[in-house]
């Protein structure tokens, strides 16, 4: 039996030893190693050194797990019955181009639930963790979501997919119809630390698609414990996949819902 409490701790100070290695990699970074996976879709030697570190001392603290890594520098998990999911470095248009936020997600999950999911944001040393049943935490101390109910009160995160062609019509449409009438929207360049941002009560919602399981493993744990809500945007449960990730204070879930339902139908 897995103490995921103390497991959580362990994983907190590889996060944050993972964090102070990209810090120091942004340092003396060579934007010339910069390679493109797909248009506008970047890798650096950094992500692929910050993965294999994290391979290394996670495998060493629970070695029966597999692992799902956004940079697949290990052989991805299969039938193994724990798999940790890792971003080594979220963010990488950002840390690319010397701006906030950036961090690194790692989560641990079994074949029906993540357990826990820790995500370090590099630029402010800060530290979000959870593990299942034992709330949220922002450096150790204890977090919420929001009470804000209203859309013209609530601030909304946003995140535009590389895939502009499938998901331009949805974020067009979505935009279309918050811009002027909710709080404020937000293009912040990392969806992890942006799902924790909801949990902490910085915003009320977020939404993006055509993400990966390795960007809202972590997020995602995180933010339920602190008394948020994430489905996919029909409302049903297909979130961790990544493709289609709705996440808030659980107050302005079904209005942001209908919003996004709206811009598929394309009745906007």
């Amino acid at each position: 039996m897995i103490d995921l409490q103390q497991l959580t701790s362990q994983v907190i100070d590889i996060a944050i030893s993972a964090g102070r290695f990209l810090k120091e990699q942004r340092a003396a970074f060579d934007r010339a190693a910069v390679q493109e996976k797909g248009p506008h879709d970047y890798v650096s030697y950094v992500d692929k050194m910050s993965e294999q570190r994290l391979v290394s001392q996670l495998g060493a603290l629970l070695p029966e797990a597999g692992f799902i890594t956004e940079e697949k520098t290990t052989r991805q998990c299969d039938e193994e019955e724990y798999c940790w999911v890792v971003d080594p470095l979220d963010g990488t248009t950002n840390f690319i181009h010397d701006m906030a936020p950036y961090c690194v997600s790692i989560a641990l999950r079994n074949r029906e639930e993540i357990l826990l999911g820790v995500v370090y944001e590099v630029c402010r040393a800060e530290c979000f963790s959870a593990y299942k049943g034992g709330g949220a935490f922002l450096n150790g101390q204890p977090i919420h979501v929001s009470t804000i109910a209203s859309m013209d009160q609530a601030q909304i995160l946003l995140g535009f997919p590389y895939d502009s062609a499938r998901f331009r019509p949805i974020i067009l449409g979505a935009i279309s119809q918050m811009y002027g009438t909710v709080g404020a929207e937000r293009l912040l360049g990392s969806a992890a630390v942006e799902l924790c941002y909801v949990a902490a009560g910085r915003a009320e919602g977020r939404i993006e698609g055509l993400l990966g399981p390795w960007d809202v493993a972590a997020g995602t744990l995180i933010l339920s414990e602190a008394g948020g809500v994430t489905t996919d945007f029909h409302g049903g449960d297909t979130y961790l996949t990544g493709r289609e990730v709705l996440a808030s204070n659980g107050h302005i879930h079904e209005p942001l819902m209908q919003i996004v339902g709206r811009a598929i139908e394309g009745n906007i």
